[in-house]
């Protein structure tokens, strides 16, 4: 070449490097930009406009292009999309004036349905909704509960013309609580709801074909040919991700060992069934040469590969870790089929493009990060290792890296650590996904083709599920195993992360033991305890009931646990033990029951059996589950200076004893601090109002009244609220009760005299401190967890 030809391709090569614009490429930067936009809708309240959301689009897709904009293209991209779908789901929620209408919907249901105890709940994905004969354009999946329900109701993929009464998905906030309002969004549930008996509840049929039906029939078929109720539950759970038969008690078993994404079919469990599809093609064509003349092996081998894993995706319900493993293998067969090289994060990148794009929030669900997380630590720092030795360590290796990264994040969301998490799973990770997952996948084969064959394979499958199981219960009685963590925030989550990157870096790192100490923040409390001579009260958002957690400097009481429901709903582990855990209580001093309703003593027993030392006190002993001491009044103590005493029921009044029970032997408590006083009076009446204001005594520092028995108009008289002047009162009951509570007479009594009200119905938790001055200091988790999906 001349050196004028020379410099005319310099001055080429120049020009085509500073054009503004180049082909679009795949880059894992390109998928994490988009995954962070969708995330900063996250953090909105309220969604931006419908029309920033298409502005926010059309400006991302435009600079798309652009080599130095496209990251900043690709977050808008991800913030518009995710804020426009976000934006739907709320305004497809059920409007607030049907609120408490009966609806006549129509409908198929969605799933697996689920009985328990008197009711079967199930979603129905609604086609009409009807008031008074009138469409009231309801659309979409309404989460339902038919008490005594006739057998065989709600089955899966079945149509029904039900009657029900409905409201917006609302849930119990707590610290440390599930968030049934962002699950609600994140899984498309528009309005929740219950049959009305005398509504024209018919059966319509249903569509000709419908996965879940399929899978419903693969249950009893499993039920059937399993002896053991237990082993079928665990298998049915391997097989086709029916997780119907595991209690509260299993799954705890389950997080202690760290092994929930193997109970259910997970991510690596479809690749194992892929992997077998691809097998399967190998092995007919070495029986069947003549196929490979007419077709390449991989040109078969792959979309079998794909079309099995998506058939055994299917009978999972479809979950998120099994969508992300499909996206992945499909990204795989398309680049090899394609004859294009592709890596493995390009095909993480595409799974997480592809998973944004279809379901933006996706991003709600504490599957998608553990999920992608995971597989992306395991691509950094897994070497690829040659034959049975380098699987071997290539196993172990994984096993520490996936405890090691997603420990910030199971912290995060779930408020604990498995401890014996590693050596569960470098056991059963093996043993599950190659015996017991193939004979579940030989198994259903042979229920769908030869029945006959399906018995031995499902009792080879039971075998080895309840021998697993045996040493999960072995190691989840361990001492250590697992742990309770306080709640965090942010930036103590961003700092575990980095710590965790760090720690898991190449060898070249310098300082990696020191990566530790990003760890601190996010496994000790946020908040500090009260001080000497102080308390903290939290009423406990339990909805139609009531729970308060009172914490000194060092010690901790629990007055009441909320209900526990014949459905086997038990609020004393669903909102209770999560706040304890929150706060950081790992040691329960007493446990005061008021008296032996089910709305406060419901779910005593839980919470007793989680705090097996704490003392057991209650007003009425006699109609408890727990074994109670005898509350009585005159009883006090002291602790971290803070003085409790008991006010009611007097020795004299417990041989009066009603077996349907008394609210006025309620356990009246009185808490005492330097700043401030808190009354407990339980479901106590007017008629014990007297003899409480004569314990209480004069005192020069503010009181905070619970207003006794959730604001019923029994209770809570003017002359009563004139005698205290609480500076705060505060009602425990449930959003839309059928009781009315707090009466509106009761509302009027506090107004007129000029106190606050709070209500954790429309607050949330309640936690309440006291200045030095001595005024309420109120905390709302409502307002401090505050999001878009909020109701």
């Amino acid at each position: 070449m001349t050196a004028r030809g020379a410099r005319t391709a310099s001055r080429t090569a120049e020009g085509n490097r500073s054009h503004p614009t180049e082909p679009l490429a795949l880059k894992p930067s390109l998928a994490v930009a988009l995954l962070a936009g969708a995330l900063a809708v996250q953090t909105c309240v309220p969604l931006p406009p419908a029309w920033l959301d298409i502005a926010l689009a059309c400006a991302g897709i435009l600079a798309l292009r652009h080599p130095r904009l496209r990251l900043a293209a690709a977050f808008a991209i991800g913030f518009a999309w995710c804020a426009w779908r976000a934006g739907g789901a709320l305004d497809a929620r059920l409007p607030v004036a049907l609120e408490g209408r009966d609806l006549d919907v129509v409908g198929i249901v969605d799933e697996l349905p689920l009985t328990r105890g008197d009711a079967t709940s199930a979603i129905v994905r609604v086609e009409r909704a009807e008031l008074d004969g009138s469409d009231v354009g309801l659309r979409g999946r309404v989460r339902i509960a038919w008490y005594r329900a006739p057998a065989g109701a709600l089955a899966a993929c079945s149509r029904w013309r039900l009657r029900i009464r409905a409201k917006r998905p609302r849930g119990l906030v707590n610290p440390g609580g599930f968030d049934a309002e962002r699950s609600a969004l994140e899984h498309g549930i528009v309005a929740t709801g219950y049959v009305r008996d005398e509504g024209p509840n018919v059966h319509e049929g249903g569509p000709a074909f419908c996965v879940d039906a399929l899978r419903a029939t693969l249950a009893r078929a499993i039920d059937d040919r399993i002896a053991d109720a237990h082993d079928a539950a665990l298998v049915r759970a391997f097989a086709i991700g029916d997780t119907r038969g595991l209690d509260d008690d299993d799954w705890q078993v389950a997080r202690i060992n760290g092994v929930p994404h193997l109970i259910a079919i997970s991510g690596f469990h479809v690749g194992v069934a892929a992997a077998f599809g691809a097998l399967l093609v190998r092995l007919l064509s070495f029986l069947f040469p003549r196929w490979l003349l007419r077709a390449p092996l991989s040109a078969v081998a792959l979309p079998a590969a794909l079309a099995t894993g998506v058939f055994y995706g299917a009978l999972a319900g479809g979950s998120l870790p099994t969508l992300r493993t499909l996206l992945m293998i499909a990204a795989v067969a398309t680049a090899r089929l394609g004859r294009r090289a592709g890596s493995a994060p390009q095909s993480l990148a595409l799974a997480v493009i592809a998973t944004v794009v279809a379901d933006p929030l996706a991003v709600l669900s504490a599957g998608f990060w553990l999920s992608f997380v995971g597989v992306a630590f395991l691509l950094a720092c897994l070497a690829r290792g040659r034959g049975v030795r380098g699987f071997m360590r290539e196993l172990a290796v994984g096993q520490v890296v996936m405890s090691i990264a997603l420990l910030p994040l199971t912290i995060w969301f779930f408020g604990e650590a498995s401890l014996a998490g590693a050596l569960s799973n470098l056991v059963a990770v093996p043993f599950v996904s190659f015996v017991i997952v193939p004979f579940c996948l030989l198994a259903v084969l042979a229920l769908l083709t030869l029945p006959l064959l399906a018995k031995p394979l499902l009792i080879a499958a039971a075998a080895c599920a309840h021998a697993q199981w045996q040493l999960f219960e072995r190691i989840a009685a361990l001492p250590g195993a697992h742990l309770y963590l306080p709640e965090s925030g942010p930036l103590a989550l961003a700092m575990a992360m980095l710590g965790a990157a760090w720690l898991l870096s190449p060898r070249g790192v310098p300082a990696r033991p020191l990566a530790l100490i990003l760890f601190l923040p996010i496994v000790l409390p946020a908040e500090s305890p009260p001080a000497a001579g102080t308390f903290a009260t939290t009423f406990i958002d339990v909805g139609q009931g009531l729970s308060v957690l009172v914490r000194t400097r060092t010690h901790a009481l629990l007055y009441d646990a909320g209900a526990r429901y014949p459905s086997e709903f038990d609020l004393g582990k669903a909102a209770v033990l999560p706040t304890l855990h929150a706060f950081g209580v790992s040691h329960l001093d007493r446990i005061v029951i008021s008296h032996g309703d089910n709305d406060h003593a419901g779910g005593a027993p839980a919470v007793a059996r989680a705090f097996p030392e704490a003392d057991l006190v209650g007003g009425e002993p006699g109609r408890g589950e727990i074994a109670l001491r005898q509350c009585i009044a005159g009883e006090s103590w002291r602790w971290d200076g803070v003085r409790f005493r008991v006010l009611s029921p007097p020795a004299d009044a417990l041989d009066r004893t009603d077996p349907r029970g008394d609210n006025d032997r309620s356990c009246v408590l009185l808490v005492e601090g330097d700043d401030g006083r808190l009354l407990l009076p339980g479901d106590a009446s007017a008629h014990v109002e007297p003899r409480i204001v004569s314990g209480i005594g004069g005192a020069s520092v503010p009181l905070v009244l619970g207003v006794a028995h959730h604001g019923s108009r029994s209770a809570s008289s003017a002359a009563f609220i004139a005698a205290l002047k609480p500076a705060l009162a505060v009602v425990s009951a449930g959003w839309r009760n059928r009781f009315g509570h707090p009466h509106a007479e009761v509302v009027e009594r506090f107004r007129a005299a000029q106190v606050p009200l709070r209500d954790t119905a429309i607050d949330g938790a309640l936690t309440i401190t006291f200045d030095p001055g001595g005024k309420p200091l109120v905390r709302a988790e409502r307002e401090r967890r505050d999001r878009y999906w909020r109701e």
